[in-house]
């Protein structure tokens, strides 16, 4: 039966037999994962966007003159059974995805910014938020009121209100084809990371892997109809062991370029004429709003501001991390010359000597520490620290609905018991999930019309190491890293105390949104707090003082170039995004000629090449990755103002910070950083941190 049949079918039920459009049946708002079929998902759409239309309409025709409440007020609350659908559908679609999903998203996703371009460029509606907006001053409202207010005009304003009609019917027309684009672009991605397998037949070839690597390599061998021999996918938990410890340096560069050129192959998935095209619509977007480029258009809401701002802050951290990079790299090379005289350090060589070098200086293996990292400890781990921090707790729900087996749901509560939210968890890789580790909110926190706050639904998801037949599921240094980080995003989802929902959470400018989750990865490898985590996955013994003082000790190895490549694609990003024009653009010359101006050493690959650059041409983050760096001299030195209390669980200063992350995008984030540090982030706790200044 063809999907467009099953959708046909699907109209004809009513709203009691599709499970999307129905009230949840638990007390804490989880949608019902368990009895959703992909039949559901488009009348459920169609269904909640025509409520929304209604719901707009009925405001628009309200004869009463505009105020606070039945215009600004009234458009917050709209849309609350489309945000639930959506939560659902893409939620799923990126953690469990397959191509019926992907083809309903390409029927959506239109639809969608129709409803979107339908609203923001509807003039009469406009003239009603316009009109209190205007007489903002007379109206008495509370900090969080005016910063709604304020929001939703430059919502309109920055999406086409004043316009002429001619560029809002062309603004909707862009809007709607880059919608496509992006869901092309990420498709693409994941079918380029499916494709690729390599197997090894002789385990001679893996000479240095270690045996975990090994097994699970074997284990998804196995899976694909080839037991006996090993599996390799340009996935970043199947690759990475190999770069580290394998010896067969061809192998390692296989990975690495099967890796790095994803999207790159002039196949059906390559993604270089969608950037093209996307890059075009971007820069035609900005000119419709009197920018120049893509970035200042993008900037303006955001803390940074313009994208000279963020030029002159990327370079000041990026002299320093390029000149140690450069330092490494010289070590690197000399232990390179040991093993193969004569030959120069490639980037497929940097993490095999990196990991040598870290042995050799601080007598510390990764695969030493695995043991001590077993998922479900780490994860315990950052829920204890929550605790310790806010007094928060987090209780394991059974027989909750969830998408995949594999998902797992925990009831978050204050000390006296009541919700705080409920936070779902999704740590393995499968093939319909894509790559990287995200938080996103499955429903949002808001207070309605009658004054009930309703709690968050909120899910972290990753693509950890599964567990094998012997092991469970251990993580790396960075995998922790990448645990604690999500969790942050989620603590700042989960603790808000927003009334209004487009405030709520993570609703933050783009550079200030990765501080919750960044100040999370500094107490990853304190001694205090590794020890309620770190322990042996089958003795139970606590990991050991002397693993401690090496992991801390080893705290700023290789960090130039960790920060090269991060910033590497910072740069990238904003490259792109400070084109006029995308007129003759070529990606490959265009990436070459950007790493060419920054100095880039061949040594180093930028984490994201262009092709498969999902921050940016799907997730949103569009001349904004600087912000994971503009955020981290937020974070060095919100974690600083801990440090100098000589408590790093000062309860204090958490209550402060629990204060910031509780309100959500409420209030301008300058203002909410210097309340809550006393004055404006030092970026030398930054440099200091990383090792780049004594």
């Amino acid at each position: 039966m063809s999907f467009a049949l099953l959708s046909l079918m699907a109209c004809n039920k009513s709203g009691k037999e599709n499970p999307l459009l129905a009230e949840p049946e638990n007390a804490y708002g989880i949608p019902a994962f368990d009895k959703i079929k992909l039949e559901h998902y488009m009348p459920a759409f169609e269904e909640a966007i025509r409520q929304e239309k209604a719901e707009i309409a009925a405001i628009i025709r309200n004869e009463e003159e505009p105020t606070f409440a039945n215009t600004i007020e009234a458009l917050d609350r709209s849309g609350q059974l489309l945000n639930r659908v959506e939560g659902v559908f893409f939620n799923v679609l990126e953690a469990d995805g397959n191509d019926e999903m992907n083809e309903i998203a390409e029927q959506v996703s239109p639809m969608l910014s129709d409803l979107g371009s339908e609203i923001l460029l509807n003039d009469s509606l406009f003239q009603r938020v316009k009109a209190v907006y205007d007489q903002r001053e007379s109206l008495g409202l509370d900090p969080e009121q005016m910063r709604l207010l304020t929001e939703t005009y430059k919502s309109f304003a920055n999406n086409g209100a004043l316009l002429n009609p001619e560029q809002k019917a062309r603004l909707a027309e862009i809007n709607k084809e880059l919608g496509l684009l992006s869901l092309k672009f990420g498709n693409n991605v994941v079918a380029e990371t499916n494709a690729y397998q390599k197997f090894i037949k002789d385990e001679a070839e893996l000479k240095g892997l270690p045996e975990s690597a090994k097994a699970a390599a074997a284990e998804e061998a196995e899976a694909a109809g080839h037991k006996g021999e090993w599996l390799f996918t340009p996935k970043r938990t199947s690759f990475t062991p190999v770069l580290q410890y394998c010896e067969n340096r061809e192998l390692r560069k296989e990975l690495l370029m099967a890796y790095t050129t994803r999207g790159n192959h002039g196949n059906a998935n390559d993604n270089k004429e969608v950037i093209k095209r996307t890059m075009a619509l971007r820069i035609e977007k900005a000119k419709l709003f009197g920018y120049q480029n893509p970035a200042d258009y993008i900037l303006a809401d955001c803390m940074a501001k313009d994208s000279k701002t963020v030029d002159q802050f990327l370079q000041s951290v990026w002299t320093p991390s390029l000149e140690a990079a450069k330092r490494e790299a010289a070590e690197l090379q000399k232990l390179l010359d040991k093993d193969l005289p004569g030959e120069k350090l490639q980037p497929w060589d940097w993490w095999y000597y990196a990991e040598k070098l870290r042995a050799e200086k601080y007598n510390l293996n990764e695969e030493e520490l695995k043991p001590y990292f077993e998922l479900s400890n780490v994860r315990q781990g950052a829920f204890d620290l929550a605790h310790k921090l806010y007094g928060i707790n987090f209780e394991k729900l059974e027989g909750m609905p969830v998408y995949n087996p594999e998902v797992e749901v925990f009831k978050v509560t204050e000390a006296d018991g009541s919700l705080v939210g409920i936070l779902y968890t999704d740590y393995f890789p499968r093939s319909g999930k894509r790559p990287g580790a995200w938080m996103n909110n499955i429903l949002s926190q808001y207070v309605d019309a009658d004054g009930v706050d309703h709690r968050p639904v909120i899910i972290n998801v990753g693509n950890f190491n599964k567990p094998t037949k012997d092991n469970p599921s251990l993580l790396s240094m960075d995998d922790v890293e990448t645990l604690f980080h999500e969790f942050g995003h989620a603590l700042h989802g989960l603790l808000s105390k927003a009334h209004y929902q487009s405030l709520s959470g993570t609703n933050t400018p783009r550079d200030f949104v990765e501080l919750p989750s960044q100040f999370m990865e500094n107490y990853c490898y304190e001694p205090e707090i590794i020890r309620t985590y770190a322990r042996h996955y089958q003795t139970g013994v606590v990991i050991p003082d002397s693993l401690i003082e090496k992991i801390n000790n080893a705290g700023k190895f290789n960090q130039g170039f960790v920060t090269t490549e991060l910033l590497s694609a910072s740069i990238l990003d904003m490259d792109y995004h400070e084109l006029t024009t995308a007129e003759g653009l070529d990606v490959d010359q265009f990436e070459a000629a950007s790493m060419e101006k920054m100095h880039m050493i061949p040594e180093i690959i930028v984490r994201y090449r262009s092709t498969f650059y999902n921050h940016i041409f799907t997730t949103g983050y569009e001349a904004g990755y600087y912000s994971y760096t503009w955020s981290a001299v937020l974070d060095a030195d919100a974690f600083a103002a801990f440090k100098e209390t000589g408590n790093i669980l000062n309860p204090e200063v958490a209550k402060r910070f629990r204060h910031l992350l509780e309100q959500g995008g409420t209030r301008d984030a300058k203002e909410l950083y210097l309340e809550f540090r006393g004055k404006e982030a030092d970026p030398q706790n930054l440099l200091r941190r990383k090792g780049f200044i004594e």
